[in-house]
């Protein structure tokens, strides 16, 4: 592979099955702003829970699972070959997505929380939703949450931790979604397959709960309150744009299929999950069509972490090394495909750096706003490389990752520095005396063989400096 990332030997090398190629500067020509008329763009963002980036066709030549609707997107807009969540697990990647924030800065260092964990998310800190509300935005969440609640307890509790036998199951569920920018949620407090309660919540009363739950009919019953959500929307406010959070909980473990998806893949019960969230996005753009909104709508599809490893030869991380919860590309390196009718051009390609944090300050670049300085500390405006517009260097200065047991590595150019344990995941939480950290040319090495630690001292403490630089000011974006 070229020292230079040259697109074509990169795509070429990780094995990706698009045949569209775009260079920085050679697509579009629209400015950034919106169109004359101010009309704001619909948004819907869709995020796959523990998908990788081997399980998606467009990604993968070799992939044992069918994804016509996900290669459908990309032949209609953007695919990103170098996309990041900003942790290897789930709840501190939704928190990031959200805040336009690392997590690592809250007081989640390490894991991922249960379904009767407090509140995450500051009750004062500016999100993705509430941003988007302030410019009028009618905003719903729709999913799995996973940012924990604030649960009633019961009168004879008076203090103690939230948990199933202390809670008031029959009281509003507050400090959740609708106090954090999203006028409607509907939703699990947690993962709905393998994490308690097992209920779906509406706004702030539960709707539905054991012992009639199932946990297979979690994603469809998801799908059919987002389409409904937009079909309500645009019967009622047609003229007013809107935004959906959509976090599936699919293909997360148990993998517990619905029928109508069973043996759809040559992966397993994983891989006919994976199809079943091929299946929800491809729901979705059928009703975008149907409603006669896919022209004014950006279309986000992505996925939360990396992936738990598939079967039956599939590679669910492609040929990357790692999987979910680990510091390397496997853990975090996501599928990322956008579409926007008429401003992103369709089947084009980009390498362009990019974490779920960057969500905001592109939101916010896309309406003409400016992020105050305690909002989106680690968040880029992505419209350049989303729209292929020219730009004379990366846009991010550099990126952090952060694995399930908080481990970090900084990435800037081709280099990634990792400060950790060779095993990188959940259960490594820092250094070792014998391995102080790893070192990666990723443009000559993308599969993480070559650690060149002790051959490139002045790398390792360049990317040391900068990523003490951004925990002490508290931000990475200038």
């Amino acid at each position: 592979m070229k020292s230079d990332w040259n697109r074509r030997e990169f795509l070429k090398t990780m094995g990706l099955a698009t045949a569209a190629f775009a260079l920085p500067g050679c697509v579009s020509k629209r400015p950034l702003s919106l169109d004359k008329g101010g009309k704001r763009p619909n948004i819907v963002f869709i995020m796959a829970d523990d998908m990788g980036y081997g399980d998606v066709g467009c990604y993968n030549p070799d992939c044992k699972i069918p994804t016509p609707n996900m290669d459908r997107l990309a032949r209609q807009g953007v695919l990103f070959t170098d996309a990041h969540s900003p942790s290897a697990v789930c709840t501190p990647t939704r928190y990031g997505l959200l805040t336009g924030r690392y997590c690592w800065r809250s007081r989640l260092k390490r894991g991922v929380f249960g379904g009767y964990n407090r509140p995450l998310i500051e009750s004062d800190r500016m999100t993705v939703a509430s941003l988007l509300k302030q410019h009028g935005y009618r905003t719903a969440c729709i999913g799995k949450w996973h940012l924990g609640l604030d649960w009633t307890l019961k009168e004879e509790v008076e203090r103690g931790e939230q948990r199933g036998r202390t809670i008031d199951f029959t009281k509003p569920i507050l400090n959740g979604p609708t106090e954090l920018g999203f006028d409607y949620f509907f939703g699990t407090s947690a993962n709905p397959t393998d994490d308690p309660p097992e209920l779906f919540i509406e706004n702030h009363r539960i709707v539905y709960m054991e012992p009639e739950w199932e946990h297979e009919k979690a994603d469809t019953t998801f799908t059919e309150k987002s389409i409904g959500f937009l079909e309500q929307h645009v019967a009622t406010a047609p003229d007013n744009p809107f935004s959906l959070y959509f976090a599936v909980a699919a293909p997360h473990i148990p993998w517990l299929p619905p029928e109508f998806v069973k043996g759809k893949s040559q992966a397993g019960r994983r891989g006919d999950q994976v199809f079943l969230v091929d299946w929800i996005l491809g729901r979705i753009m059928d009703t975008l069509e149907k409603l006669n909104v896919s022209d004014n709508t950006l279309l986000i599809f992505t996925s939360d972490n990396g992936p738990r490893e598939g079967v039956n030869g599939h590679k669910s991380s492609g040929k990357l090394r790692g999987q979910k919860g680990e510091i390397w590309e496997g853990g975090h390196r996501v599928p990322f495909i956008a579409r926007w009718p008429g401003r992103i051009e369709p089947g084009t390609t980009t390498d362009e750096v990019t974490t779920l944090t960057d969500l905001m300050a592109t939101c916010a670049a896309m309406l003409g706003a400016t992020l105050p300085s305690n909002a989106g500390e680690d968040s880029y405006n992505m419209l350049p490389a989303l729209l292929g517009q020219h730009y004379d260097k990366p846009i991010r200065e550099a990126t952090v990752h952060h694995s399930g047991a908080g481990v970090f590595a900084i990435r800037q150019g081709p280099w990634k520095l990792i400060l950790g344990a060779k095993h990188g995941g959940y259960h490594d939480g820092g250094p070792k005396p014998d391995t102080p950290g790893q070192l990666y040319n990723l443009a000559e090495d993308p599969y993480e063989r070559n650690d060149l630690w002790d051959g490139r001292p002045e790398i390792v403490a360049n990317l040391t400096e900068l990523l003490e630089k951004y925990k002490q000011e508290g931000r990475s974006r200038p």
